[in-house]
């Protein structure tokens, strides 16, 4: 196969558009409601409520802002109210994944939280329940779990729910990258003690923007309704008494997630065939794709992501905003991958480089399933304490899983991919 650059790029994930989108934001617009609050909004927070199968949902402006008010809401039940002008979580440490994006992290930090980060584990690349036991033993006082579903695959819930429940933590469930994937039956976005969602441009439903935080308790909704409209009180003029946000979706930001919503399982079952086809195509190379444990968790397969074996690896060193590497005949790398990938007029992207090895967050504590990944002991030095995140993130990278892609052109990825490979 001859292999020539797209003439029109192929991207790592764009959204589908299918017509009823417009639809929806027209009606906004020829009603003129513009604002946060309309039909769009009413309607998008009842499919969603269904779909998933929870008693209440909140449309706002991002995930980040529906993970935002989880955070609060679970430090308002931990700690009460705090002064104006400190965080619900202020002189608490709270545990989080590590292997996730800044945006999960950063509302327990608007909250005054010290991170905890929790290492990866290899069965789904999602928090460790041993890395989690272990970091109760280092911080039992802790009382609250940030938890991810990582590219739309499933945290192994079920154990990571139970030592929480043995501390007595609540558990905040980032479902941004997974709507519509399940565990054991059961649609994630449900699991948590609260729950949030993302609408972004990139997902597999997007309003361009949006998040939704899910709940079964409508007390808790309530209350992020009020604080994600500036916390005004039932009076004739403008009343505060505690601190609010401007956090609520548009309704036209609603119209085009309202289009979306039929199509969910549509997406899916196109997102599912394209890991299905890397996986096929890749059967005989020294790799894997990101996995998932079968018969007990269905992703939603919003990225499709590649491992290279360790002894596939050529030599590669990644500093803070620069990656050079050794070319070897019948090895690769992933940055080796990603720029013969941009030569072609595709887009990869790396693995989420782990919380823990941020600039930002370097001084954090960082747990692994052996103790303290901060500690430098000899068994860390020689190798004894495994850092899962980090050797993920280095020997990773995701492919294009754009739902716009024809099997064509995947084809042609497929083929740009091995030829990285070749002797």
């Amino acid at each position: 196969m001859e292999l020539k650059p797209f003439e029109k790029k192929v991207w790592l994930a764009t959204p589908k558009m299918h017509g009823d989108e417009l639809r929806y934001m027209t009606e906004a617009y020829e009603q003129n409601w513009m604002s946060t609050v309309g039909q769009n909004i009413n309607e998008v927070e009842k499919l969603a409520a269904e779909y998933a199968g929870c008693a209440h949902t909140v449309a706002l402006s991002s995930g980040t802002a529906s993970l935002h008010m989880a955070v609060k809401l679970a430090g308002e039940k931990l700690y009460g109210m705090p002064k104006v002008n400190e965080g619900t979580l202020q002189g608490h440490r709270v545990f989080c994944s590590d292997m996730t994006f800044a945006a999960t992290v950063n509302p327990a930090v608007y909250e005054g939280a010290e991170i905890v980060f929790i290492d990866t584990e290899r069965d789904t690349w999602n928090m460790d329940p041993a890395a989690l036991e272990q970091a109760f033993c280092l911080y039992p006082e802790v009382k609250l779990v940030i938890l991810v579903h990582l590219y739309g695959t499933p945290a192994k819930y079920d154990e990571i729910k139970a030592i929480c429940e043995k501390h007595g933590a609540l558990i905040i469930e980032d479902a941004a990258e997974s709507f519509g994937a399940t565990y054991k039956g059961k649609q994630t976005g449900t699991l948590g003690d609260y729950s949030a969602i993302s609408f972004n441009g990139n997902k597999i439903i997007t309003g361009s923007s949006g998040g939704m935080f899910l709940t079964d308790c409508k007390n808790d909704a309530d209350k992020v309704r009020k604080w994600s409209t500036q916390s005004r009180e039932a009076a004739a003029w403008y009343q505060h008494e505690e601190i609010g946000y401007n956090y609520r979706m548009s309704n036209v930001i609603a119209g085009v997630v309202r289009g979306q919503m039929p199509y969910l399982d549509e997406h899916i079952a196109c997102k599912k065939a394209i890991y299905e086809r890397y996986q096929e195509g890749f059967k005989d190379l020294p790799v894997q794709m990101n996995p998932y444990i079968e018969g007990e968790m269905e992703p939603n397969y919003w990225l499709s992501c590649m491992l290279i074996n360790e002894e596939a690896m050529c030599r590669q060193v990644r500093g803070e905003q620069d990656a050079l590497y050794i070319s070897e005949p019948g090895k690769t790398c992933p940055t080796e991958i990603l720029e013969t990938l941009a030569k072609y007029n595709v887009e990869g992207r790396p693995i989420w480089k782990p919380m823990h090895m941020q600039p930002i967050y370097r001084t954090n504590p960082f747990v692994t399933a052996q103790g303290s990944g901060r500690a430098v002991t000899n068994a860390y030095i020689a190798g004894g304490c495994e850092d899962v995140g980090m050797d993920i993130f280095n020997r990773g990278l995701c492919l294009p899983s754009d739902i716009n892609m024809t099997a064509e052109q995947q084809d042609v990825i497929i083929e740009i991919v091995r030829k990285c490979f070749q002797a």
